[in-house]
């Protein structure tokens, strides 16, 4: 189901960087695990699930945000930084299946804002609900936002 949600700003602790699509599935195992152990170094933990924000959809280049949310704040360190997630109107669709099916996910969101007349305005979010290594692919969850 899609619809229209209400975000408040949210700080989080990312990295930011570019990749391939087809490296991305490294590139986001390297980052989780490499500011996991930057926060866990710290004494902390992420405040919620982790995230990729996608700043443009060039799949040969892409520039992507990759992170958790976090209260509080933390030093920079190397390449590990603190942001935000902009408050705001975001279109949302939760696609269940596994991640190579999200395309299906995105097709579904894009026809909604299509017929709703919407035009997105920003960064796209997804967001991991489940943790693959605990549940079967078909039943991962992703949240997909497009800010409106």
């Amino acid at each position: 189901m899609c619809r229209l949600v209400e975000l408040k700003e949210d700080t989080v602790v990312s990295i930011r960087t570019r990749a391939a699509v087809e490296d991305l599935p490294k590139v986001i195992g390297d980052c989780y695990g490499k500011i996991m152990a930057y926060l866990s170094s710290q004494g902390r933990y992420p405040s919620g699930v982790p995230f990729i924000g996608y700043y443009n959809m060039d799949m040969s280049d892409l520039d992507v945000e990759i992170g958790f949310p976090i209260m509080g704040k933390v030093d920079q360190h190397e390449d590990i930084q603190m942001s935000v997630i902009p408050g705001g109107s975001y279109a949302e669709y939760v696609h269940t299946g596994p991640y190579p099916t999200l395309r299906e996910g995105y097709e579904v969101l894009m026809k909604w804002l299509e017929k709703e007349g919407l035009k997105v305005s920003g960064t796209c979010y997804e967001f991991y609900l489940n943790d693959p290594g605990e549940v079967k692919e078909e039943d991962l969850q992703t949240r997909i936002l497009f800010k409106i």
